[in-house]
């Protein structure tokens, strides 16, 4: 199975739901990040980003930020959004039903429905990235949990 997990950068969010999912999955799984946006194409993680999933044992320090593609919605069976506008913003990029049917918020998929928005880091502090961290990983456990059942 191959899981992409998009925000809006690639950055953050992403980059970080990666890491996390890629150490809950076995091996046979394929995980990547990627954003709407290609302003920060080619660039590692938020410095923070990095620190935060560190600090978890999580090296995400090689990613590199990339914008999702047309071909994304062919290479990938499940594709979790961070919030509600990267979801319109993927969801407007997909050909047809079966493309759609990829496509979910992340927390909404996680089980959460009072809110189900990961909050965007990009303005944030130490503190944010830990609590998104730990909004991640609750999540990621969920979806894996969903998928390996």
């Amino acid at each position: 199975m191959k899981i992409l997990m998009v925000c809006l950068g690639n950055i953050c969010r992403s980059p970080l739901a990666e890491g996390i999912m890629k150490t809950k999955l076995p091996e046979n799984f394929f995980v990547d990040s990627a954003g709407t946006i290609s302003m920060h194409e080619g660039k590692h993680p938020d410095k923070r980003a990095i620190k935060t999933a560190s600090n978890h044992h999580i090296d995400i320090s090689n990613q590199k930020s990339r914008p999702i593609t047309k071909a994304d919605f062919e290479t990938f069976d499940k594709i979790y959004c961070m919030d509600v506008d990267v979801y319109g913003d993927v969801i407007s990029m997909t050909r047809n039903e079966d493309q759609r049917r990829k496509v979910s918020l992340f927390l909404e998929a996680a089980g959460n429905q009072k809110n189900a928005e990961v909050p965007d880091l990009y303005w944030g502090d130490l503190n944010d990235f830990e609590n998104v961290f730990q909004l991640l990983d609750k999540g990621c456990d969920a979806i894996k949990n969903q998928i390996l059942s």
